[in-house]
């Protein structure tokens, strides 16, 4: 049987579809024309809907009200969830799709300081030299130079909102972590439906007309909040994590490429080695990179890095 033909070779293929579907979350989000609450709240809206009919027809909700630990997990990371799309976004609208998406990019590194801080988990000491080597590509992303002087204060507060949101984002992963390896797309649905409920009142009137930004906003829902995670963790039980660390790159770099083909925008060389140095140290701690005398230790598993998904789910 041949590869594209195989269990391995179709996930494969959903993986990648998957990657470029969630790589052109900003152009949605720059096309739907709203201001970053009003953005969220309907990619959660129609997300949830999405996501309800495919659980129920697939079975993925059974039972869940009576799961008392996954709905709270749920809730709790469903907050942190929002509040990062909410931010993320906001940067966007700040700075540029390329460099929110890359400072947005801490939120693995977020997700292993947070998880040996407060839980005590162990991480190798190369893990930490990877990280330190990821935070100054960080720093390289941000131009230095234009944050400090020709941008101004709107162009800071754009880095400093998809910083946040990668915070946010590592946080939300760190509490759903557990619960959404046995029910990911329940989690996934639980969060889209906190996040509606937690914005409908502060969503902007004005969306209410009819024009083309309908298409985008549904698209946030069904697209990126909906089919790009059922491709995924349809994949994820063929793929080993090493195979998925290394084609979760395929978010941050199809992101660069797409707000460069579709608006133009280019990245200094300044930039471009920062995104050098975070494909590296994402590598180095994903894939478990260190000294011969540090190989036998364990780090803290790291999660795809695709705009803020739970970890992968092994069975559904």
């Amino acid at each position: 049987m041949s590869t594209t033909s195989s269990p391995r070779g179709t996930a494969l293929w959903q993986m990648l579809a998957a990657q470029f579907l969630i790589a052109s979350v900003g152009i949605f989000v720059h096309e739907g024309g709203q201001d970053p609450v009003t953005t969220v709240f309907y990619r959660c809206l129609f997300g949830a809907i999405f996501l309800g009919l495919w659980g129920l027809t697939g079975g993925h909700l059974r039972g869940i009200l009576q799961d008392r630990k996954l709905v709270l997990g749920a809730i709790a990371s469903g907050v942190l969830l929002v509040l990062s799309w909410v931010s993320l976004f906001a940067g966007m609208a700040r700075s540029s799709i390329s460099v929110s998406t890359m400072m947005f990019y801490c939120y693995p590194f977020v997700m292993m300081v947070l998880a040996t801080l407060l839980l005590g988990e162990r991480t190798r000491p190369a893990d930490w030299g990877w990280t330190l080597l990821a935070f100054l590509g960080l720093l390289c992303s941000a131009h230095p130079q234009r944050m400090l002087s020709g941008m101004g204060a709107h162009y800071q507060a754009g880095i400093g909102l998809s910083l946040l949101a990668g915070v946010l984002c590592g946080a939300s992963l760190l509490l759903s972590r557990h619960i959404s390896k046995q029910r990911a797309i329940a989690v996934v649905f639980l969060q889209c439906c906190v996040g509606a409920l937690m914005l409908a009142a502060f969503s902007s009137s004005t969306v209410l007309r009819p024009g083309n930004h309908w298409y985008w906003l549904v698209g946030l829902g069904v697209i990126h909040s909906g089919l790009a995670y059922v491709l995924s963790y349809s994949a994820y039980r063929h793929l080993a994590v090493a195979t998925i660390a290394v084609l979760s790159f395929g978010y941050p770099l199809l992101a660069l490429l797409l707000d460069y083909l579709v608006y133009g925008q280019r990245l200094a060389l300044v930039q471009l080695a920062g995104l050098g140095l975070i494909v590296l140290g994402s590598l180095g701690v994903s894939l478990k990179w260190a000294p011969a005398r540090s190989g036998a230790e364990r780090s803290v598993p790291q999660p795809p890095p695709h705009a803020c998904m739970p970890d992968r789910d092994p069975r559904r």
